[in-house]
């Protein structure tokens, strides 16, 4: 099997409630522990992927243009930056940080987080060789935000190698009315994007 599970930035700070909460998150979280508890077989590996920021330079704003800046969220070893409850229980086989020092929106800028190691500690290996060296070629993709962190996942994986899948009803989005446009982005870069149902 060579397929893994990419669950993207489900933290509580996009969730309802949250610093930057999305719309649907706390909904997609749910739903991501449910097909996962269902599906856990269907992949070799299942990934998790968090906004882990410390000093993210302009990515943080008291003016936020919610394009390229944002209001402060996801702060490294913070609760709004844990895994959303939802899915802490769910067997996971590694997990990614990134954003430390830097805006950060794709999974494929993240390094694996070591136990135990400092907040800052960015010595971990990135996703694509961690993919490659389980034998991964294929990715599924669900989380949060469908229009940011999702999207520029799905859209390197492509440019790594990898054949990707969005599932799109486990994903919700900042912009809603710009799914559309997003999805036709990323069918014309060669990801298939999914609806369940």
């Amino acid at each position: 099997m060579t397929r893994a599970l990419l669950i993207i930035d489900l933290q509580p700070d996009f969730c309802e409630g949250g610093a930057l909460a999305v719309a649907g998150g706390n909904a997609v979280a749910a739903a991501i522990a449910s097909d996962v508890a269902e599906r856990r077989e269907s992949y070799a590996a299942v990934i998790t992927t968090q906004d882990w920021h410390i000093e993210p330079g302009a990515h943080f704003s008291q003016s936020p243009d919610f394009v390229d800046s944002w209001p402060v969220h996801c702060v490294a070893g913070t609760q709004g930056a844990a895994l959303h409850p939802l899915i802490q229980d769910t067997a996971i086989d590694a997990h990614f940080a990134k954003g430390r020092f830097a805006a950060a929106y794709s999974g494929f800028e993240a390094r694996e987080l070591v136990a135990d190691a400092p907040l800052a500690d960015e010595s971990g290996t990135l996703l694509a060789p961690w993919l490659r060296e389980a034998g991964i070629t294929t990715v599924d993709i669900v989380g949060l935000a469908a229009d940011h962190c999702v999207r520029a996942t799905a859209l390197d994986a492509v440019a790594e190698g990898f054949e990707a899948t969005v599932i799109s009803p486990l994903t919700a989005a900042v912009s809603p009315r710009n799914l559309p446009a997003v999805h036709e982005e990323l069918r014309t870069a060669g990801v298939t994007v999914l609806s369940l149902g």
